[in-house]
């Protein structure tokens, strides 16, 4: 696996660069071949919180992207804490594409359990009149998959909202978390 390890405005020793890459290769006894992994490790300037030092894994596999993100008071205890979520959802990973290659063993989904998608949230702002502008921009590549492998994908990345092509329809479409706890899925026409 290829690990990249960068520090955003921090430097950062060889000695946490070993540890980082010693576990990582741990993460090969859930799913061989992984690609790539990212480390990104920075420092809140805040000098009121307590758990400063912020460490972010991405790791790339499969077509499938896992991100942590965890902060303690060392860096040390970061990568630790980041070790334990990426090895949480390695294993969730695991399970489902063991589920998957195996759809007699559990049965299977079906399309009528999808969550519909709330309309009553479509046109709401906040009233404040600020108008809000777009600060970052994205590229990546959108691949085919069905709901419900993006909505793995969005718990694996831990974002609210997953775009991707709908492979049952061929259209673009979202995945999203509702405030009940639900997901829902947009579909285009």
């Amino acid at each position: 696996m290829e690990i990249a390890i960068h520090g955003h405005k921090i430097e950062v020793p060889a000695g946490l660069r070993a540890t980082v890459e010693d576990k990582l290769a741990r993460l090969d006894r859930f799913l061989d071949g992984l690609d790539r992994a990212e480390v990104r490790f920075s420092e809140e300037r805040n000098p009121r919180i307590a758990d400063r030092e912020v460490c972010e894994v991405t790791v790339h596999g499969h077509g499938h992207v896992v991100r942590a993100r965890a902060a303690a008071a060392d860096p040390f205890g970061a990568i630790d804490l980041v070790m334990d979520k990426l090895e949480h959802r390695m294993e969730r990973l695991k399970g489902r594409l063991l589920d998957r290659s195996h759809p007699r063993r559990h049965g299977s989904v079906h399309s009528e359990d999808r969550a519909e998608a709330d309309e009553g949230d479509a046109g709401e702002s906040d009233g404040s009149g600020v108008q809000a502008r777009i600060v970052e921009t994205k590229a990546f590549h959108i691949k085919p998959m069905t709901p419900e492998e993006a909505a793995l994908q969005m718990q694996l990345v831990g974002h609210d909202f997953v775009f991707f092509t709908n492979s049952d329809t061929e259209r673009p479409a979202v995945i999203y978390r509702r405030s009940d706890g639900n997901v829902g899925l947009i579909d285009a026409m």
